[in-house]
């Protein structure tokens, strides 16, 4: 059992081994579990596919320790995006910028974008952290299954199909997804609606 709050760090730092050994590991976040890998490693990419069976048309998400990492692994934002992560980072929202092109191909699902947020769980951000750089954030499930914040689920369902450690920090809050928005054209566009309300985003996005 790991502290949400205050994580090991023995914790956490064997599961950022795992995760340069090109490991599984399974994450609370803020919302529900999820499973981290090295999303420049294409083989431990290719890991979470298989365990998940997910379609490879679909991209992946990633979480950061903060602002500094996703500038230092992603890139630069602009002064919209930038201001956006400031005010709802760590949060329930993912940004889509452009993706760094060293990236394995499967994490855009061979596009140009890619997701990306810091999580409000003291437990994901020390793993990004520890890792010292982005890591996946796709839910503990399979493909098709609802996803979950119990980790007896997560253990019950995915520990036999391949993932390697699970940080279990008891039941994560659950609640609607992270609203994901587009900033990568002049206009901030909503892609899915969830626990940020569109209008604050729009609101704050507007502001000079």
């Amino acid at each position: 059992m790991v502290d949400p709050v205050r994580p090991d760090p023995t914790a956490i730092a064997h599961a950022a081994t795992m995760l340069r050994q090109g490991g599984v590991v399974a994450i609370p976040t803020d919302t529900l579990y999820g499973l981290a890998v090295d999303p420049w490693n294409r083989a431990a990419v290719l890991r979470v596919f298989a365990i998940k069976g997910r379609p490879d048309d679909r991209a992946l998400p990633l979480i950061a320790a903060n602002l500094d990492q996703v500038d230092e692994w992603i890139g630069e934002m602009d002064t919209v995006a930038r201001r956006l992560a400031m005010r709802f980072w760590p949060g329930p929202l993912t940004l889509v910028m452009r993706a760094p092109g060293n990236l394995a191909p499967e994490v855009t699902a061979s596009g140009g974008t890619i997701g990306v947020r810091v999580p409000a769980h003291a437990v994901a951000r020390a793993l990004c952290e520890a890792f010292e750089r982005p890591v996946t954030a796709t839910s503990a499930n399979i493909s098709g299954e609802p996803s979950t914040g119990d980790p007896d689920q997560v253990a019950d369902r995915l520990t036999t199909t391949g993932v390697d450690v699970l940080l279990d920090s008891g039941a994560t809050p659950g609640g609607p997804a992270s609203t994901i928005v587009d900033v990568t054209h002049p206009d901030v566009r909503l892609i899915r609606a969830g626990a940020v309300a569109w209008e604050d985003v729009t609101a704050c996005a507007r502001l000079e």
